[in-house]
C-alpha cells in the first residue's frame, strides 16, 4: 500500500513536469539533452521529464528605456539624450541562440549608433530634428537587430536637454525672436491699416466725387429741360400771336403804333434785354426824321427871333 502511494505520486510528478501549456502571445524552444530539438507552439505540450529543457519566448512589442547619456554635438555642445526602443521578436531562435542578453545588446547599440547621429547634427538641429533623429536609429538598430531576430519598430527621444548656461541663452533669444516678430507684426499692422485708411478715403473720395459730377450733371439736364419747354411754349407763343395778327389783317399804321408801344414798355427802365423788329426800324427812322425837322424848326424860329430883335 505504500509503495503504491510512492508510485502514484511519482506518476503525479512525472505527469506535471512532462505536459507545458504555452501561451497565445509565446513561442518555446525544446531542447534535448543539450540541443535544440523543436519549436513548440501555443498550447499544450508535451516534453520528456529530466530530458528535455524548454525556453519560452515573448513574442509581443516589448519596450526598452535607453538611460540618459550625454553626447556632443557637431558644434562642441554637450546635450543629456533619453531614448526608449519598441522593438517585437520575429524569430525565437534567433533571439535565443544568435545573442546573449539581448536587451542589454540593444541599449548598447543605441546609446552608441545615438552619438554618431547627435554627433553629426549642431545643437539648433538637434533640438528641432527629433523625427530625423528617431528615423536614423530607428533605421540602424533594425538593420543591426535582423539577424538576431528583432525587427525595432520604433525608436522615441524621450528628452533632450542642453546645460542651464546654454538654456538661458536659447532663452533671451527665444525672447528676442518674439519681441522682434511683434515688432513685425505691429509694423505690418500699421502698415495694413495705413493702406486701408488711404484706399478708404481714396474711395470715398472717388464715390463724392461722382456724386458731385451726376449731381451737376442732373441740374445740367433739369435746366436744360426747362429751357427746352420754356423755349417751346415760347416759340407756341409766337407762333399764336403770329397767326392771330395774320388772321385780323392789321394795317400798316396798326402795326407803327403797336411798335411804338413796345419801345415804350422795353424803354420803361425794368427790361434787361431788348429785342427790335425787323420792321421796327423803318418807323424808328420815321420818328427820327420827325424830331429832327422839329429840331430844326425850332433853331430857325430861335434865329428868325434874334435877328428882329
Amino acid at each position: 500500500m505504500y509503495l503504491f502511494g510512492i508510485i502514484t505520486l511519482f506518476v503525479i510528478v512525472l505527469a506535471a513536469t512532462s505536459l507545458k501549456v504555452i501561451r497565445p502571445y509565446e513561442k518555446a524552444l525544446i531542447e534535448r539533452l543539450g540541443k535544440f530539438h523543436r519549436e513548440a507552439q501555443p498550447g499544450l505540450q508535451f516534453i520528456v521529464p529530466f530530458l528535455d529543457r524548454i525556453i519560452k519566448v515573448d513574442m509581443r512589442e516589448m519596450v526598452i528605456d535607453v538611460p540618459p547619456q550625454e553626447v556632443i554635438t557637431k558644434d562642441n555642445v554637450i546635450v543629456t539624450v533619453d531614448a526608449v526602443i519598441y522593438y517585437e521578436v520575429t524569430e525565437a531562435f534567433r533571439v535565443i541562440y544568435n545573442v546573449n542578453r539581448f536587451e542589454v545588446a540593444a541599449v548598447k547599440l543605441a546609446q552608441t549608433n545615438l552619438r554618431n547621429v547627435i554627433g553629426e547634427l549642431e545643437l539648433d538641429q538637434t533640438l528641432t530634428s527629433r523625427e530625423m533623429i528617431n528615423t536614423r536609429l530607428r533605421e540602424v538598430l533594425d538593420e543591426a537587430t535582423d539577424k538576431w531576430g528583432v525587427k525595432v519598430t520604433r525608436v522615441e527621444i524621450k528628452k533632450i536637454d542642453p546645460p542651464n548656461d546654454i538654456m538661458e541663452a536659447m532663452s533671451k533669444q527665444m525672447k528676442a525672436e518674439r519681441m522682434k516678430r511683434a515688432a513685425i507684426l505691429e509694423a505690418e499692422g500699421y502698415k495694413q491699416a495705413a493702406i486701408l485708411r488711404a484706399e478708404g478715403d481714396k474711395r470715398s473720395a472717388i464715390l463724392k466725387a461722382e456724386g458731385q459730377a451726376e449731381s451737376v450733371k442732373r441740374v445740367a439736364e433739369a435746366q436744360k429741360y426747362k429751357y427746352e419747354v420754356e423755349a417751346e411754349g415760347q416759340a407756341h407763343a409766337i407762333i399764336n400771336v403770329f397767326n392771330a395778327i395774320h388772321e385780323g389783317k392789321p394795317t400798316q399804321d396798326l402795326l407803327r403804333v403797336k411798335y411804338l408801344e413796345a419801345l415804350k414798355e422795353m424803354a420803361n427802365g425794368k427790361a434787361s434785354k431788348m429785342f427790335i423788329p425787323y420792321d421796327i426800324i423803318g418807323v424808328l427812322g420815321s420818328v427820327a426824321t420827325l424830331v429832327e425837322s422839329k429840331s430844326v424848326k425850332e433853331e430857325m424860329e430861335k434865329d428868325i427871333d434874334g435877328k428882329e430883335k
